[in-house]
């Protein structure tokens, strides 16, 4: 056989060292998919306290609907994303032999600890900042907004965990990249 036919079929052939070898590989498709589990499910949260401090002096009427917005993206799109995110390190994990290097483990642990406090802690704070802040809008008639003790408490909670948790993120990228 000659001509074109002819080289497609070698080109088809396995075992011809002219054929080209695949660009990617299973793993390097999970390792993009869990990297932009990390980006979709953490990025945005880098940005809640320019959002809050911003809504806060320009409107605080838009403060509920801002811890609304959080929690339903916490629910809705942290919490699956984290899922693709354990899910796709453990197939990394497993491909790659990689289960006794102190890097998953850390990154393993880490996900589910934000898992767990996401779930009992910032949700319940979020819905609680909602409620609060609501009532105490109800009595603001323009002027300088003075939120209170329940809103404050709550924010705080949600501050200070929040932070962590974005805290414990930066520090397991840092571990992913450098994997001591």
């Amino acid at each position: 056989m000659c001509g074109p036919a002819a080289r497609r079929m070698r080109r088809a052939d396995p075992y011809d060292p002219g054929m080209l070898a695949p660009a990617t590989s299973a793993y390097d498709l999970v390792l993009a998919l869990h990297i932009i589990a990390v980006v979709v499910a953490f990025g945005w949260t880098f940005t809640l306290p320019v959002v809050y401090i911003v809504a806060a002096r320009v409107d605080p009427r838009s403060l509920p609907v801002l811890h609304r917005i959080e929690y339903t993206i916490l629910r809705s799109i942290l919490n699956p994303a984290l899922v693709v995110l354990i899910a796709a390190g453990i197939f990394l994990a497993s491909d790659g032999h990689h289960w006794k290097e102190f890097f998953v483990q850390w990154g393993l642990g880490v996900a589910i600890v934000i898992g767990a406090v996401v779930g009992a802690v910032l949700i319940p704070a979020a819905k609680r900042a909602e409620e609060s802040v609501r009532r105490d809008l109800e009595g603001w008639s323009g002027g300088e907004f003075q939120a209170g003790p329940d809103y404050l408490a709550a924010v705080r909670r949600l501050n200070i965990v929040g932070s962590a948790a974005s805290l414990l993120v930066l520090v397991t990228i840092v571990f992913m990249a450098v994997k001591p």
